[in-house]
């Protein structure tokens, strides 16, 4: 390192973490390697609040887990009105609601206990890697719980959160969980989460779900996550609520996949 950089004394802890920490500098700017480290990073991150979710690939990816799923839209008719117009985010467009009507999914009252809602969100490239493998692991421990149906899950394209509520509504199912990519951070550009609602319903407010975050193998790792959901699950069914009055109370230590560090993140929940 050239003598003109000075060091920061906090940067032995970028051993742990990838957040840009400890970054040094060069007389009164950054150095030219973190600059361009920096650089680099906001470009990732843009680019995945831009990059399209590939449903074709992962409606299949979904079947191999014995999926049946649903290809749905939100009011947002493209990424230029998701970005302008959260509020059209958080509906379906009048063709998804046909679609449930057709298929006549709103008449099988009672029939699932839970409905998953994959959302491409703010970072496509967190659900595209992080969604599959993250049901990988919750689908066999609802199955060992037994008592669990799980209804076709609904990928939405320019989805946010509250669009599971219109999901759920239609379905007539007691739970719905969100799954959907966070707003990028600079070390994050693929965090995904999880966002469970009982009860759902447009209307609902953020007071009323709760939230796994920063879902992704080094923040925290799927499979821990995975733990952490079907709990949250079953204390959701069991106490028929979710939010606020339900808070996550299981003692589940981390994989050794999931930094302590990491865990905290750089990406933020999306509404």
């Amino acid at each position: 390192m050239s003598d003109a950089v000075v060091t920061n004394p906090w940067s032995a802890l970028r051993r742990h973490t990838p957040a840009h920490v400890g970054l040094g500098r060069a007389g009164v700017s950054l150095p030219t390697a973190t600059h361009l480290a920096f650089t680099l990073a906001h470009a990732r991150a843009r680019d995945a609040v831009h990059d399209r979710l590939d449903v074709p690939t992962l409606r299949a990816a979904l079947g191999t887990l014995g999926l049946e799923t649903l290809g749905l839209h939100s009011a947002a008719p493209d990424r230029a009105a998701y970005l302008q117009r959260p509020d059209a985010g958080r509906r379906l467009d009048e063709a998804s609601h046909r679609a449930l009507d057709v298929l006549g999914l709103p008449y099988q009252a009672d029939r699932h206990d839970v409905a998953f809602v994959v959302c491409d969100g703010l970072s496509s490239r967190a659900v595209q890697a992080h969604a599959v493998p993250l049901l990988r692991d919750v689908l066999p421990a609802l199955r060992e719980q037994g008592g669990w149906e799980v209804a076709p899950v609904a990928v939405v394209e320019q989805g946010r959160v509250a669009v599971g509520d219109a999901v759920g509504e239609a379905l007539r199912v007691p739970l719905v969980v969100v799954l959907i990519g966070e707003r990028p951070g600079l070390s994050a550009p693929d965090s995904l989460g999880a966002y469970l609602t009982w009860d759902p319903r447009p209307g609902r407010t953020d007071a009323e779900r709760n939230c796994i975050s920063n879902i992704r193998p080094e923040g925290q790792a799927p499979a821990d996550a995975a733990r952490r959901l079907v709990a949250l699950m079953t204390e959701a069914r069991r106490r028929e609520l979710s939010g606020v009055n339900l808070k996550d109370e299981h003692d589940i230590p981390p994989s050794a996949a999931s930094s302590p560090i990491a865990l905290l993140g750089e990406s933020g929940s999306l509404r």
